[in-house]
């Protein structure tokens, strides 16, 4: 872990680091899982939750089955932005999103629909810029953390990505996020947190970069990703492993004390 954690530390001190972050990190602050989303959309749809357990149903079904239902999903966004707000004391009671702030990630690519981090930025008096569309990229002040909304955020109904066509259009991994995101990841060390590593878009962008740098040549001088997991089982060490990241294993009683432990480490690290 020392070895890693100086090499993280190496990357951040010659802003050539990348953090991305996942539900993990929203739900230490107190946002509901995803089994909370996932019911509300059921209840909506006046679906017994039973209809989960069938193998061609996941969460990004339900949510189409919903906008076929409904013609949009305003009505959902509307739902989230009542119920997954945090309050600003408690984001800045985080020590984890204190942590985040003080390691002045130059880019943080976020999936999580949430605007936590953009509050806990604010909250401790931190410059940055929240980057959902194409044209936020092109107006984002040079200097500041970038915050880029990866899936969208709820407060812009249009940016996310949540339904199974959503993710479908995703596969193709040529919208102005994703070009911005393989541009970043070439060049930059990674470090995933608060991911479990079943988002299948997530899977495959990291097996897009791994491909890439293995037909150009050069793959020996790819800059090492890294993911922080609570536990990892050995199946999910050795696919990431042959795809060039590096599994970091968090011990603790349970994942968010092994994250904040994690952190402090590599706070400690940069110094």
């Amino acid at each position: 872990m020392k070895e890693h954690l100086e090499a993280i530390a190496s990357a951040l001190k010659r802003r050539h680091a990348v953090l991305f972050v996942g539900a993990g990190v929203s739900m230490s602050v107190g946002l509901p899982s995803w089994k909370t989303l996932i019911d509300h959309m059921l209840k909506d749809l006046n679906l017994e939750g039973s209809v989960t357990k069938e193998p061609d149903v996941t969460y990004q079904t339900i949510a189409e089955c919903y906008r076929l239902e409904h013609g949009n999903i305003d009505r959902l966004c509307a739902w989230m932005r009542e119920n997954w707000r945090v309050s600003p004391e408690r984001i800045r009671k985080s020590n984890l999103h204190r942590l985040i702030i003080r390691l002045d990630f130059p880019v943080i690519y976020t999936t999580n629909y949430d605007s936590n981090l953009e509050m806990a930025y604010d909250i401790h008096g931190k410059r940055h810029a929240k980057i959902s569309h194409a044209r936020d990229m092109a107006t984002a002040p040079a200097g500041v953390t970038q915050i880029i909304k990866y899936h969208g955020d709820f407060d812009d109904a249009e940016t996310l990505v949540l339904t199974e066509t959503d993710y479908f259009n995703r596969l193709s991994f040529d919208s102005p996020l994703d070009v911005r995101f393989r541009s970043d990841a070439l060049g930059a060390t990674v470090l995933f947190i608060g991911y479990s590593m079943s988002d299948l878009n997530i899977r495959l962008l990291l097996h897009r970069i791994w491909s890439t740098w293995r037909g150009s040549g050069y793959e020996r001088d790819r800059p090492q990703s890294y993911v922080f997991m609570y536990q990892p089982n050995p199946v999910q060490k050795a696919v990431l492993s042959n795809w060039g990241v590096t599994v970091l294993a968090g011990e603790g009683p349970d994942p968010q004390q092994a994250l904040l432990a994690f952190m402090r480490a590599l706070c400690s690290e940069v110094g």
